[in-house]
């Protein structure tokens, strides 16, 4: 996700400077649909949801045998560079949001997405993504995606609340 958007505003920011506006238009809009919907909740809630779980229990989230599978750059890259380049990306650049409806809708759908992606693999492997998941009983785990849903929501607001105090 944060690749896509990353690269999209690069698109955009060269769009712009050889002139090409109405295709900048569009990639621009483009860009501020995935900063402020996508990339800016989804890298907070993974940034403070997986750090979270980690110092608790690092089990839970990243298992110690991982260790030797994913370089400890890449963890951080994934886990940890997501939110303060998300935070940067609001400081120096005013995005539009577009209407709520709109917006909890394509979070939703995303979040429906990756929700059926988790339990597939898990129909497939037998095997949770995160060991986490194990813990929970079919309704445990339909009430925790529903919470995350919800957190996710108020990362979006607290985005577009900063959004509208800085631009």
């Amino acid at each position: 996700l944060q690749a896509v958007f990353y690269g999209v505003s690069f698109l955009a920011d060269v769009l712009r400077l050889i002139k090409k506006l109405r295709c900048a238009k569009c990639v621009i809009s483009s860009r501020d649909l995935l900063f402020s919907v996508l990339a800016f909740p989804v890298s907070t809630f993974v940034s403070i949801s997986f750090w979270t779980l980690y110092t608790y229990n690092r089990e839970l989230v990243y298992p110690k045998s991982l260790d030797g599978v994913i370089p400890f750059w890449l963890n951080h890259a994934m886990h940890t560079a997501v939110l303060p380049f998300a935070v940067l990306e609001i400081l120096a650049t005013p995005h539009r949001y577009p209407a709520k409806k709109k917006a909890l809708i394509l979070l939703g759908f995303v979040a429906f997405l990756y929700i059926s992606w988790v339990l597939w693999i898990y129909s497939e492997t037998g095997e949770w993504v995160y060991p986490l998941f194990a813990l929970f009983s079919p309704a445990g785990l339909a009430a925790f995606f529903t919470g995350s849903l919800a957190v996710i929501v108020s990362f979006y607001n607290f985005g577009e609340f900063l959004n509208r105090m800085i631009w």
